[in-house]
């Protein structure tokens, strides 16, 4: 059974940081591209940070320079560190997981951050 649990969520003020944390089970964790999405209420889901196999990692323009995502295939473990964090930040975060073979899927719960006064 595939899991991918977040954790590290939570209430902070802006100017404050989080650290994500998204725990992966019964896939083979090396192999996935890992990326971390957000959704804030009546918006869509976008992308925030990726991270491929081999380590290369991409990220949306407004969270550039403030979020830094890391995996851990020892721990079959994916990290977002949030630093700066800003009001227009607030959104359920979260974690996925992509392979290209059999276009194969998955998706963590999510993980509310807030970043609020």
């Amino acid at each position: 059974q595939v899991q991918l649990v977040e954790s590290g969520g939570g209430l902070v003020q802006p100017g404050g940081s989080l650290r994500l944390s998204c725990a992966a089970s019964g896939i083979s964790f090396s192999t996935y591209t890992m990326g971390w999405f957000r959704q804030a209420p009546g918006k869509q889901r976008e992308s925030v940070a990726s991270i491929t196999r081999g380590g290369s990692t991409n990220y949306r323009a407004s969270v550039q320079g403030r979020f830094t995502i890391s995996r851990d295939n020892a721990e079959n473990t994916v990290y977002l560190q949030m630093n700066s964090l800003k009001p227009e930040d607030t959104a359920v975060y979260y974690c996925k997981a992509a392979r290209r073979i059999f276009n194969t899927i998955y998706w963590g719960q999510g993980t509310q951050v807030t970043a609020s006064s």
